[in-house]
């Protein structure tokens, strides 16, 4: 009955398009007043939004929305698609491939699929049309693209699913997410690459690809945060949360010192977006924690965790179950919440069928990462088609082999563990 009450409610509030931190917060009191006689319930959802955002590790998400805030107007992006032509832009399509190398490399850095696209998608939609493809095609690849910074640290959403499961390693999570990171970004290339094949698009002139060093040596220093930030987590120098504070002074030190294409007084809005950001992701965070412990009082992952269970012994199957429903899941619900609550139903269920909790993670995080990209709630998808300046209909069609191959990079993932834990392992992370 708890579990009907809290996710009717919850379903019913998100119909009427109230905002998801708040249809979490009322979902949640409706069903603590409903069942609950013995708890306050107003009093307790309050302790649980200050408890929820009551931990040190969290403090790195300001900085790193900063950080890419920062990047994203501070001339990386510019740099970076620069140097993806001198790598891929000679090759038929290859302006569709620089878009998609550009995204992951400015997501890896950034942290953020929402400022790849916008940073991203600014410089390549327009350039893409210009040299022969269509709008919407341009734009499925920006925003398919975007979502492999949820995956290829630093990444916030690692961060979050590392509270969520109860204090995995970050630093195994952020070496954990390279190859998958890697997977899906080459498959986008592969789908793209059939879709230029199909239309007969020609490779750039020469004349409109930089020179290898130039291009190499103006994004050393963009690309040297990642080595930085992963290098210093990894050799203990500093925790996440310091890496987070120096990415925001080395972003600093890039845009405004090195690049200057930020000036002093460009840093107030900067700073202010970052402000409204942190306020919403953090708010969603509590409210999150709020419904998270509500299930825990309740049992009600125990008692989906045994519904699973019961289901089939085949960890496949399981798993397969898991992904569909997480995948329905990410249409409609934003990645934070998404992690926070159903992380504590799947995850136990991964642990008796013998999977690690990091290499759930991975799984976890890259099925999600494709609901950013799908309607009707897709952030990533309502951002690239405002950029690209077209409607989410026209979008939906050569989007559909892009989501193919995220699919496959997904069970890809699923079904070899080795993927995920490979490198954690080899850097004995695990």
């Amino acid at each position: 009955m708890t579990s009907l009450i809290l996710f009717g409610v919850f379903a019913l509030l998100l119909l009427i398009n109230l905002p998801i931190a708040l249809a979490i917060i009322f979902a949640t009191l409706v069903t603590m007043l409903a069942t609950i006689d013995t708890l306050p319930a107003l009093t307790t959802i309050a302790q649980r939004l200050v408890a929820g955002i009551d931990s040190f590790a969290l403090l790195a998400i300001p900085y790193f929305i900063l950080s890419g805030y920062l990047m994203g107007q501070g001339g990386i992006a510019a740099r970076l698609i620069n140097f993806a032509k001198v790598l891929v832009g000679r090759l038929p399509g290859g302006l569709a491939f620089v878009n998609v190398i550009s995204c992951a490399l400015f997501g890896s850095i950034s942290g953020s699929a929402v400022a790849a696209t916008s940073a991203i998608g600014g410089f390549m939609i327009p350039a893409m049309k210009k040299e022969g493809y269509d709008k919407p095609f341009s734009t499925a690849v920006t925003v398919t693209a975007a979502t492999t910074g949820m995956l290829i640290p630093p990444s916030n959403i690692l961060i979050i699913y590392s509270l969520a499961s109860g204090g995995v390693s970050i630093a195994a999570l952020f070496i954990a997410g390279y190859l998958p990171g890697i997977l899906v970004t080459l498959l986008l290339i592969v789908a793209s690459a059939i879709y230029v094949k199909r239309k007969g698009i020609k490779p750039l002139a020469s004349d409109q690809i930089e020179a290898f060093w130039p291009a190499f040596i103006g994004a050393i220093p963009s690309l040297f945060l990642i080595v930085l930030i992963i290098g210093g987590i990894i050799g203990g120098l500093f925790t996440p949360t310091e890496a987070g504070a120096i990415a925001v002074l080395y972003s600093l030190a890039l845009s405004v010192g090195i690049y200057r294409e930020i000036s002093f007084k460009d840093l107030y809005p900067i700073l202010l977006k970052s402000v409204n950001t942190t306020a919403i992701v953090m708010l969603l965070i509590g409210a999150s924690s709020a419904m998270s412990w509500l299930m825990s009082y309740e049992t009600i992952p125990q008692t989906i965790s045994q519904t699973l269970l019961t289901l089939s012994e085949n960890p496949l199957i399981i798993l397969l179950i898991i992904n569909l429903t997480l995948l329905v899941i990410g249409t409609f619900m934003d990645m934070t919440p998404a992690v926070l609550i159903f992380t504590p139903i799947f995850l136990p269920v991964a642990e008796m069928l013998g999977i690690s909790p990091l290499h759930f993670g991975i799984m976890m995080i890259l099925n999600l990462s494709i609901g950013l990209c799908t309607p009707p709630v897709g952030s990533v998808l309502f951002v690239g088609c405002s950029i690209g300046k077209v409607n989410i209909s026209e979008v939906i069609k050569p989007i559909l082999p892009l989501y193919a191959a995220m699919i496959v990079a997904l069970i890809l993932v699923t079904a070899f563990p080795a993927i995920s834990e490979f490198l954690p392992t080899l850097l004995g992370l695990m």
